[in-house]
């Protein structure tokens, strides 16, 4: 992945960022402090650096967390647990599927940016897009799009 430009939001846009991720948050007070700074991709995906981080991205206009960034803030809200046997296919990318979901957060609407959660340790592992309810993902078919997961471009692009 690479980065075309790269500078620091100003403070509005930078509180407007920081709204928009702190009711996902427990404790937001360490976010109001930090340095925000957006990154052009090529690959069509804007990251916000958040004191030197990719802790966030920019998906379709809505700041969301990285996964990385899910690691490091810990939401406490839009989580989708999944169980052991679900995680191999989340970190290659694949969709989540109802039958691998233990708990989801029931105020999840249809379109809503969600983390992808394991079940023992609740370590995130991908981020995507809800496709129905947090309360009707039990049972058969798709639940979430799967956006960006560890290991993929965005993931490697952090790590370089």
């Amino acid at each position: 992945m690479k980065i075309k430009s790269r500078h620091h939001l100003k403070g509005s846009d930078a509180r407007k960022v920081i709204a928009s991720i702190e009711p996902f948050l427990e404790d937001p007070s360490s976010l109001r402090k930090a340095s925000l700074e957006m990154a052009v991709s090529d690959e069509g995906v804007d990251l916000i650096f958040v004191d030197g981080q990719p802790l966030m991205m920019v998906v379709e206009g809505e700041p969301f967390f990285t996964v990385l960034g899910a690691i490091e803030l810990t939401p406490i809200k839009r989580l989708v647990v999944v169980d052991a046997g679900a995680v191999r296919f989340v970190v290659n990318g694949a969709d989540i599927m109802k039958p691998g979901i233990v708990s989801a957060d029931p105020e999840i609407a249809v379109g809503d940016l969600v983390v992808i959660v394991e079940e023992r340790h609740k370590k995130p592992l991908a981020i995507g897009r809800a496709l129905v309810t947090g309360l009707e993902m039990k049972g058969e078919g798709k639940a979430v799009k799967s956006l960006h997961h560890v290991g993929d471009l965005i993931w490697k692009g952090l790590e370089g």
